[in-house]
């Protein structure tokens, strides 16, 4: 790792994820200086995505959760809906890796131990939020209006979403609003004879 001494940064981010990696990448495209502190071990793209693309049968048990394993070295971690034996070796051990858990005030610490974070693990579903959830607070009388609408950051989506890429399909719903999609994932036979019930 290269010396930070004598050093000076315009900006220090935490972290690599998904904010993390986003905030270093619009700080230095804009000129400034950044340091990104990061404690997940290094990915190598290709190589260490483990079970991508691999089908049930090749994985060892089909894929099934290793039940005792996961209750004792992933109780939180294996709750995550991307938790499974093609992604394990991306999170945390909770075993090795304990915090604070106050049962009063329950706080389950999803943690991915990888450079790049849970941006690994997000599966290509990115919803924008529509007027429906901005207008929530001031419709059901529970804290606080929030001071923007959709229309205030719906180019802000739009240049996020052509960056990151988001797999989707426009159909003009109002609570869904249509984003800056990429071709949408297939659907497999259930799915597709659900979607022609309900159209």
């Amino acid at each position: 790792m290269p010396s930070t001494e004598n050093n000076s940064f315009d900006a220090i981010v935490v972290g690599s994820g998904i904010s993390g990696g986003w905030a270093a990448k619009e700080l230095t495209e804009k000129g400034l200086k950044v340091l990104i502190l990061e404690r997940g071990k290094p990915i190598r793209h290709g190589l260490d995505y483990k079970g991508e693309h691999l089908p049930p049968w090749k994985l060892p048990y089909g894929g099934k959760p290793l039940r005792e394993l996961y209750k004792e070295e992933y109780p939180i971690q294996s709750k995550v809906y991307a938790f499974n034996e093609t992604t394990r070796h991306f999170f945390n051990n909770d075993k090795d890796n304990p915090y604070v858990y106050n049962a009063d005030k329950p706080f389950n610490w999803k943690r991915a131990d990888v450079l790049g974070g849970r941006s690994l693990l997000w599966g290509r579903q990115v919803y924008r939020w529509s007027d429906l959830d901005f207008n929530a607070n001031r419709q059901d009388g529970h804290g606080i209006d929030w001071p923007i609408r959709y229309k205030d950051i719906a180019p802000w989506y739009s240049y996020v979403e052509k960056f990151v890429g988001v797999s989707g399909e426009k159909l003009n719903l109002p609570h869904l609003p249509d984003g800056e999609f990429q071709q949408p994932m297939h659907l497999n036979t259930v799915e597709r004879a659900v979607k022609e019930r309900v159209e």
